[in-house]
């Protein structure tokens, strides 16, 4: 069975020990029933790795001894999902959850001509990706921007391959063959419910985004979204 880990909000490298939130002070001793000198990990969702021992099993105020610190090494790329808000906030969630554990770095919610949503509850959300980091044993959460009009997300990024899925009949190119695991930064937009306008993909294909196909059936937005996550941290 692996050391169970625990996500803690800040933490200092000088400190030799650690009183954990009543939240997870309750699930460590109450639900998993840990006693004293148990071993947990814990981790800053930056990346650090922190193996510790509980030294105080109060259900409040568990008080855990820190017996070493290191940094998880991630890939060098840096993989961002742009996608659309939806109506339906349980499958941007959905979503969300899942790209999580795929390990993207960076999910931008778009707004976009035929966006019907244009807020996020951010900290719904930052719960959602804390809860699936700690799920898939990873030590780096990901970034989940403020909103975005697409057109600026367009006209700004800098990521060295960019891709727009688009449902609109015209030439493209399957994601799969495209991605490349040598480059730095990617990045691909996913459209809302009724897809981006010609005049958003036209906008994108000039900024050197490469029009692309995730399937041979047609999405849902938060389906695509998974689907390029996946393509992009396997290419």
């Amino acid at each position: 069975m692996s050391t169970p880990l625990f996500y803690i909000e800040a933490f200092d490298e000088r400190e030799q020990e650690i009183v954990l939130n009543e939240n997870t002070s309750k699930h460590v001793v109450q639900v998993l029933r840990m006693k004293k000198d148990d071993p947990i990990e814990l981790t800053d969702g930056k990346g650090k790795r922190i193996k510790a021992a509980i030294s105080d099993d109060h259900k409040k105020r568990c008080r855990v001894s820190i017996m070493g610190i290191e940094s998880v090494k991630t890939s060098n790329r840096k993989i961002t999902i742009g996608i659309s808000l939806l109506k339906n906030e349980s499958r941007f969630e959905w979503f969300l959850e899942k790209a999580t554990e795929i390990g993207v770095d960076e999910i931008i919610p778009l707004v976009c001509e035929r966006t019907s949503k244009q807020k996020i509850r951010r900290d719904r959300l930052r719960n959602i990706i804390i809860s699936a980091m700690l799920q898939s044993q990873q030590y780096r959460m990901p970034e989940v921007d403020q909103p975005a009009f697409v057109k600026d997300i367009i006209s700004k990024s800098h990521h060295q391959q960019k891709f727009i899925a688009h449902c609109i009949e015209a030439e493209k190119r399957d994601l799969a063959d495209l991605t490349n695991s040598d480059l730095d930064s990617q990045i691909i937009l996913i459209g809302p419910e009724g897809d981006f306008t010609t005049d958003e993909v036209n906008l994108a294909i000039r900024h050197h985004f490469l029009p692309v196909s995730l399937a041979r059936t047609r999405l849902r937005t938060e389906t695509a979204g998974l689907v390029a996550a996946t393509l992009l941290s396997c290419g």
